[in-house]
């Protein structure tokens, strides 16, 4: 599972969407099923800008089929179906430091296997 910092250098929702997108094309160029995606959650407890914003544009990658599933990090456990799921076809994410502490910080993205390798211009991200 490769992690991705979105939130490092406090940038904003559309300079971190811009980074998810690439790391999202390296990743799938580079055969990599699993993202660890750490947003942050804001200082008001009740989720930021940043947070709120990748997520959205994380459920987006799953409905054009780029992701296959998303495990928000509250929800990354062994009682939730999502986690169960995704935990049968990757088990070694039970050892990831955040699994089962309810972590609203980060998100789990499995990506879509692909299909063709990808040439060095589908590596461009798609519009946000």
């Amino acid at each position: 599972m490769r992690t991705v910092h979105l939130k490092q250098g406090f940038p904003t929702l559309d300079e971190a969407r811009r980074r998810l997108l690439r790391e999202l094309a390296q990743a799938e160029a580079q055969g990599i099923r699993l993202l660890k995606v750490v947003h942050g959650w804001g200082s008001n407890g009740e989720g930021g800008v940043l947070s709120i914003g990748i997520r959205k544009s994380l459920r987006l990658r799953v409905k054009e089929g780029r992701a296959l599933a998303l495990i928000p990090g509250e929800r990354f456990a062994t009682d939730t179906a999502e986690a169960r799921e995704v935990l049968a076809r990757h088990p070694s994410l039970r050892r990831d430091v955040d699994f089962n502490r309810g972590n609203p910080g980060i998100t789990i993205l499995e990506l879509a296997p692909s299909s063709r390798p990808r040439s060095d211009a589908s590596l461009r991200p798609p519009t946000i």
